[in-house]
């Protein structure tokens, strides 16, 4: 069921938001006017491929009208009707579809290489994914989501974009907070919210609109907010963002905020509006912990340890391996990739082995060496994604993983590849799932390849007898 904006939206929406414009001395025409235009659309694009592929830069613009965010330079509107999800780029990671205001929090955040950074209400993805952009594979980011189904979805997203230096978990934000006290150099904090900047683009999120809900958010937002404080370093930096309009989420919380913990400072706060802004609108505020702000470390005192007791938390719900299995495990990976994908080169870090799973984590920052080596730190987590998943190992043989394909910026980083235009129909018949002839110069060739689009990798094959058998994990498999 739709709905016809402005004229069915809430009356205690309107009045409330009537209120707040005129004690500011502004109009409410304008805003609800806004509801009466289109919504807009945007896509983010990956640095690390955007940069390496001309070709696909160059159909991508064409393609799908892109004109450039104003403050997010990653950022681009794109037609409606040119619809980029749908395109093989997307499956090869090459952006990221997201609503333009969205794109400012991580901006104001502004992460830098080789930090220790939190995203702490991560999925689906798109800050997360920005975030680790800005990074550039170095330092360990890890993105939170407490609700299964959502958390799966942001470790599909992260592996999408090919993001090497990533540890997805599904906790509680104060179990995170036990664990990790004053450890992170910058948190980004996406709170959840009534969603009034979604209402243009989602009527759902219109009729689950009341005053208790914003009332309920304010005071979830208020609790998520204890367990953040914990967890940022003394001198670090934290973003907290909403894509609703009312104050009780924006400006009283950041109010509380202040009040509250007096060892933070307002660096900035903005508002993108959308019948100021082309967007659908958001809320941003940067907060920077005071460098004398006293260690929260201490005050752990052991909660961590006290839960280590339940098993680990793997996709499968297996325990890590130890230190030698995993270093046996990497070293038949490194043979393997000597001989099949040379051209990459993985940031210094460490392999970790679950089961038969085969991960390797980025462990430069001495926060990610630190957290690594405490054996309580992850113990009873969930974890989605710990870091780049490399290789599955099966008996006297190991897979590549899906993740490692994605984790390519391009085709000639493999020894064997194939690669085709978008429009070639075996990209779409590899898409589906099936097996593909090979470009006739490669009829012969044997052994895993790099399967890409326009160069950019979007998973493995196998050649054999002049086929390339396909490995695109079934879940990934376009239908149709």
């Amino acid at each position: 069921m739709s709905i016809s904006l402005p004229d069915e939206l809430p009356l205690a929406y309107q009045e409330r938001m009537k209120r707040q414009f005129e004690a500011n001395g502004e109009p409410l025409g304008p805003f609800l006017d806004s509801y009466k235009e289109p919504r807009t659309y945007g896509l983010r694009v990956q640095p690390g491929k955007w940069s390496r592929h001309e070709t696909a830069r160059r159909n991508a613009a064409a393609l799908f009208g892109l004109e450039p965010v104003p403050w997010c330079p990653e950022g681009y509107y794109y037609e409606e009707s040119s619809r980029p999800g749908k395109h093989p780029y997307h499956h090869a990671g090459l952006y990221y579809i997201q609503e333009p205001s969205a794109m400012s929090s991580a901006e104001l955040l502004d992460p830098q290489p080789g930090e220790l950074v939190l995203d702490l209400a991560a999925a689906p993805g798109g800050k997360a994914t920005q975030i680790a952009g800005r990074m550039k594979g170095e330092g360990l980011l890890i993105a939170n989501e407490i609700h299964p189904q959502r958390a799966k979805i942001l470790a599909e997203n992260m592996e999408r974009m090919g993001i090497v230096n990533c540890i997805v978990t599904q906790a509680d934000p104060h179990a995170l907070a036990e664990r990790f006290p004053s450890r992170f150099d910058r948190i980004m904090l996406d709170a959840p919210c009534s969603g009034e900047g979604m209402f243009r683009k989602d009527p759902e999120a219109v009729k689950e609109w009341s005053p208790e809900h914003v009332e309920a958010c304010a005071a979830r937002q208020r609790d998520i907010i204890r367990a953040a404080v914990r967890m940022l370093r003394p001198g670090g930096s934290l973003v907290y963002s909403t894509c609703t309009f009312n104050r009780e989420e924006n400006e009283d919380i950041i109010a509380h905020w202040l009040e509250t913990y007096p060892e933070f400072e307002l660096v900035r706060m903005e508002r993108l509006w959308p019948h100021r802004h082309r967007g659908e609108g958001h809320f941003v505020a940067l907060l920077k912990k005071s460098s004398s702000a006293p260690d929260a470390t201490d005050a752990a005192n052991g909660s961590a340890s006290a839960q280590s007791g339940r098993r680990g938390g793997s996709r499968k719900g297996k325990g890590a391996s130890g230190a030698n299995a995993a270093a046996a495990a990497f070293r038949q990976y490194a043979e393997w990739a000597r001989e099949h994908l040379p051209g990459l080169e993985l940031p210094p870090g460490r392999p970790l082995l679950f089961g038969d799973e085969l991960y390797y984590v980025p462990d430069t920052h001495p926060g990610a060496r630190a957290l690594l080596d405490d054996a309580s730190a992850f113990s009873g987590l969930r974890l989605h994604r710990l870091g780049l998943h490399l290789a599955h190992l099966r008996k006297n043989r190991l897979e590549p993983a899906h993740a490692l394909a994605m984790a390519c910026t391009a085709a000639d980083q493999a020894a064997l590849r194939f690669d085709a235009a978008a429009d070639d129909p075996r990209i779409a018949a590899y898409l589906r799932g099936e097996p593909i002839a090979p470009n006739p110069d490669q009829a012969a060739a044997k052994g895993w390849t790099l399967v890409a689009i326009d160069g950019l990798p979007i998973g493995w094959g196998k050649a054999s007898d002049g086929m390339i058998k396909n490995h695109l994990p079934k879940g990934l498999r376009a239908l149709g």
